[in-house]
């Protein structure tokens, strides 16, 4: 269980602590019709729409249909992850709710630092992920009493500790991640298995995918998320999103 941060209230704090153990050892199924039971309509599911998510979205149509989606849109998104969210639409019938950066922000740091400031460093690259999307997930959440990702441990070394259940306290609400123990092969296997639509970069050597600039196919001895902020040493591939503990 994540240390409880200064936005999460002592209810919140109680109810992470009652709920995580038996959360631990159920399935996506499971967590997913608990978040429904539990939240509903106020809890949502942040899709960046690689295969996980599109796993998750296909098992909360099922287990848990009240449940929003969305998205952090950059700017910088691949087209194949656009014609996706277009399929996910159609083909689930739902609306996916869409957070942009604010405007002001992305001209002053394009204007000021150029398109590409987030290859000069560390807090370059961090300063661009603040903008362009830990600001608008701070948004998307203002609304919400829980949030849902398709975080899984084996995808990195920043992501061997997730739980299934977790505080969220800097956003002052519940983090699930139902697929926290699934495999690759068990990502895979339900896809082909259900049919699931995903990202067509999946077949061209991206196993994750965000935004373009950032993102390139990785090698086979390489770790899945080898391919994001690809200059950077491995502890250190996150956005903000999902701090390293």
């Amino acid at each position: 269980m994540s240390s409880p941060l200064p936005h999460a209230t002592p209810a919140q704090a109680l109810l992470a602590e009652a709920e995580a153990a038996h959360l631990k050892t159920a399935s996506a199924e499971q967590v997913l019709a608990w978040t429904e039971q539990r939240f509903g309509a106020n809890a949502a599911i942040a899709s960046s729409f690689g295969v996980e998510d599109m796993v998750l979205i296909d098992l909360a149509r099922q287990h848990a249909p009240s449940l929003h989606i969305f998205t952090l849109d950059t700017g910088r998104l691949p087209p194949e992850t656009y014609e996706l969210i277009e399929v996910v639409r159609k083909r689930y019938g739902v609306t996916v709710e869409t957070y942009f950066p604010e405007r002001e922000q992305v001209e002053t740091l394009e204007s000021t630092k150029g398109c590409f400031s987030f290859r000069q460093s560390l807090e370059a690259r961090k300063e661009c992920c603040a903008i362009r999307k830990v600001a608008p997930l701070k948004r998307a959440l203002s609304s919400r009493q829980a949030w849902v990702t398709g975080l899984r441990r084996e995808q990195s070394v920043t992501r061997t500790a997730v739980e299934t259940l977790e505080l969220d306290g800097a956003h002052g609400l519940l983090k699930l991640n139902p697929l926290a123990a699934w495999s690759t092969r068990d990502i895979w296997t339900y896809v082909q298995t259900q049919g699931v639509p995903y990202n067509a970069l999946h077949d061209r050597g991206y196993p994750s995918i965000g935004c373009a600039p950032c993102t390139r196919a990785v090698k086979p001895y390489e770790d899945e998320r080898a391919g994001r902020w690809w200059w950077e040493s491995a502890d250190k591939r996150e956005c903000g999103l999902h701090p390293v503990r």
